[in-house]
């Protein structure tokens, strides 16, 4: 048993018995916290430094009414923001016995309580809407425009070091068992790295999850400072759960101690409402960070979890598109095979390439077929004699053998990981995957069972651990683990030879309806995902249209003008889930197939240009008569108006120019054997139209990347704008009609596309 598994069982009796550390009774001392009764609003609770910030004791504001403090029309303003959201922010002004008071105030309602946390504000160190705007913008298209998870991660952890300034920024992602690593790490040169460090579950105990969840942001500016008590205290401890200045557990005061850390700030990653993982900011000294930047942090951090999403989807397509082409050729292969078995095991490489493993072995009763590195005849006819009594599901998968079958460990060489497929379950029919030993080492910071400290008694406690030095385990008799996207993959194979078994007449439409089903679900994923993004986004544009409305007289120009530019900014996100929602229905849509004329669907997508653009100068050419071809009419037309529209949007020419035409199969030019060499399978009688323009052209190294969803090549003003849609619509458009699409272009003279139906 790994290290992970054993810190979760042995934590399992006392994690829920640990400290509420959501109602500890105190606050940090940088500011100062009130309760209010909602009903009455009188003062209920007060923080014990009240004296500090507002020049009154508690005993003298307790049981007053909240406008002696505030005034009266600070208290509506209150009682308004409680509407607004969980959580709001607004300007005080309070008046106290030495002069006005500025502070920059956190309000929200637990049950029939109002929590108000006020911080001094720092005029000096405030940051405007605009600068703000301003910073964001250039992060959040960087981030959007880095596809790869680990580049995309390294460059949140240095963005957000940069705005904070902290000592060291990591990323922070916990795995099945709760655990975590630092996927990525910015930080001073003297600093010991972390990266690449792994980390106990009860490092941060399921309580502390449960906060990280609520809230997505954490700060603490200094870890050493004295606590501040709530007076009076309650039998019933007021919930803190969502104040910022909550005070810190002492376990984790001393923990991040042990660390050198004195002041930290979490920043909390949220993907399909689970805790994917933590921006985690250490510094060695104090360090107070303005409210404003703290916002630009949790606004960055919730831009994070959606793009999570996004990059975590995008590798999966397109993993999954590989694993499909296989499957399809696989499949088709075996379906017209007489004897399956053959196109199963030769050659080699496809039966395991289907998941990924360096030996598997077909087994049909007595027989048995081996491929690539297998144990013997024998081990193998055992180990099904074991699966016959103990596996009763069509498939089982583990990277640990002898964790059930303690005789693999003769063979973990070549079998410590074992993927079986159940073909038959009257007949000894199965496919057995096996994969090698791996010694893995895994990198701890720190001795991870240091957490846990067993009393005389026999009693478990956690502790916080004192060293974070690299400690490694060898864990051996494993083997790489199987994805689930490989398991699903066996499993395909398994209902394609059924079908063959049973019906082999019927296997490849019901294959096909497997694959399509597939598609379906990925694409309701995706449309699901997109479509439940825009109801938080509708609720910050109403928000900021009621800013405008009701509240614009209260702000300055440079206000006003921000909120303009949020109003701007949902829009386009707006419109980027609408085409991520376009994406996902064209996956479930039924392409509809009639005879069409290309001359005639092509003509009406210049005339649309013509009449959108009479005081542009360009010219349109149909090289010769275009072929009547069975296609959907409305699909295909989409096609030809993004490939032209994109032929004159970017293109500085004086004189824009751009050719419509096609070759056909049995055109003997050099030109066309090799496009059919390279792109399209040889014995294909497939005409190939292109569309080519004298624009800009198109850099070697983004020839594939243009045609990936959100892939912009300029900024966001350059060549009329553009979200980075219209060439990853029109490649799923040709997909689905069976057909390719490819560019070949001079960089500075001129792209041509290519695309086959």
């Amino acid at each position: 048993m790994s290290t992970h598994e054993t810190i979760i069982t042995q934590t399992t009796n006392f994690v829920n018995e640990y400290k509420l550390i959501h109602s500890p009774g105190s606050i940090q001392p940088h500011g100062v916290l009130l309760a209010i009764s909602k009903a009455s609003l009188l003062i209920l609770q007060v923080s014990n430094n009240a004296e500090e910030f507002l020049d009154k004791t508690a005993d003298e504001l307790l049981n007053q009414p909240l406008s002696t403090l505030v005034g009266d029309r600070s208290s509506q303003e209150i009682l308004q923001c409680l509407s607004q959201s969980a959580v709001n922010c607004l300007k005080l002004t309070i008046e106290t016995q030495t002069g006005e008071r500025y502070f920059d105030a956190t309000v929200h309602q637990v049950e029939k309580t109002i929590i108000i946390e006020l911080e001094i504000r720092n005029s000096k160190a405030e940051i405007t809407f605009l600068q703000g705007h301003s910073l964001l913008r250039g992060i959040i298209a960087n981030m959007q425009n880095t596809p790869k998870m680990t580049d995309f991660l390294q460059l949140l952890a240095s963005e957000v070091r940069k705005i904070t300034g902290f000592d060291r920024v990591m990323v922070y992602k916990f795995d099945q068992y709760q655990a975590g690593s630092v996927v990525a790490e910015d930080k001073l040169p003297d600093l010991i790295p972390y990266l690449g460090l792994h980390y106990p579950s009860t490092d941060i105990p399921q309580a502390s999850r449960e906060l990280y969840k609520r809230n997505s942001i954490r700060y603490i500016p200094n870890l050493t400072a004295k606590v501040i008590e709530l007076v009076p205290q309650t039998h019933q401890p007021l919930d803190l759960s969502c104040s910022i200045l909550r005070s810190s557990d002492e376990c984790c005061v001393k923990f991040h101690q042990n660390m050198g850390v004195n002041a930290l700030l979490v920043i909390s990653l949220i993907h399909e409402q689970k805790l994917w993982g933590l921006i985690s900011c250490h510094h060695q000294t104090a360090k107070y960070l303005p409210y404003e930047i703290r916002t630009i942090c949790e606004f960055l951090g919730q831009v994070a979890s959606s793009e999570l999403g996004n990059k975590e989807i995008q590798e999966d397509l397109d993993a999954k598109a590989k694993l499909k082409s296989l499957q399809s050729d696989f499949i088709k292969s075996i379906s017209q095979a007489s004897n399956f078995i053959e196109v199963l095991t030769q050659p080699e490489p496809k039966l395991l390439d289907f998941v990924n493993s360096p030996g598997a072995a077909l087994c049909l009763g007595s027989e048995i077929n081996k491929v690539g590195n297998t144990p013997s005849d024998e081990q193998i006819n055992a180990l099904i004699e074991w699966a016959n009594i103990h596996i009763k599901d069509e498939i089982f998968s583990t990277n640990c053998l002898t964790k059930h079958y303690p005789e693999g460990e003769n063979f973990k060489d070549t079998g410590s990981g074992l993927l079986l497929l159940r073909i038959s379950l009257v007949k000894r029919y199965y496919i057995l995957w096996f994969r090698p030993e791996v010694i893995q080492t895994v990198n701890w910071a720190g001795n991870p069972r240091d957490s846990i400290q067993i009393d005389g008694d026999g009693n478990i406690a956690l502790s916080p651990r004192t060293s974070f030095a690299l400690w490694q385990e060898i864990v051996r008799l494993t083997s790489i683990s199987w994805k689930q996207w490989e398991i699903d993959s066996a499993l395909d194979l398994r209902n394609a030879i059924v079908g063959i078994v049973i019906h082999k007449a019927d296997e490849l439409a019901r294959i096909n309806l497997e694959l399509e089903r597939s598609n379906r679900e990925l694409d309701s994923f995706a449309y699901a995902a997109s479509h439940d993004l825009k109801e938080p986004l509708r609720g910050i544009h109403n928000y900021s249209i009621i800013l405008l409305e009701d509240y614009g007289h209260l702000l300055d120009e440079e206000g006003i003008e921000f909120l303009n530019t949020l109003l701007s900014l949902t829009q386009r996100m707006d419109n980027l889930i609408d085409v991520l929602l376009k994406i996902s229905q064209l996956g479930q849509t039924e392409i509809r197939l009639q005879t069409t004329d290309l001359n005639q669907l092509v003509r009406q997508v210049i005339n649309m240009f013509r009449a959108s653009r009479p005081k542009i100068n360009f010219e349109i050419r149909i090289a010769q008569p275009l072929p009547i071809f069975e296609c959907d009419s409305v699909l295909i037309g989409e096609v030809f108006s993004n490939l032209i529209g994109n032929a004159f949007k970017y293109n500085d020419s004086p004189r824009k120019s751009v050719e419509v035409g096609y070759f056909a199969r049995d055109d003997d030019s050099h030109h066309l054997k090799n496009h059919i060499n390279h792109h399209i399978a040889s014995d294909s009688d497939r005409p190939i139209f292109y569309i080519k323009d004298n624009g800009i052209g198109i850099k070697n190294h983004h020839r594939e990347t243009i045609f990936r969803l959100f892939k912009r090549l300029h900024s966001q003003e350059k060549y009329g704008g553009g979200n980075g849609a219209g060439l990853a619509i029109t490649k799923k458009i040709i997909e689905l009609h069976g057909g390719y699409i490819w560019v070949e272009s001079t960089y500075g003279k001129g792209s041509t596309f290519y695309f086959t139906l």
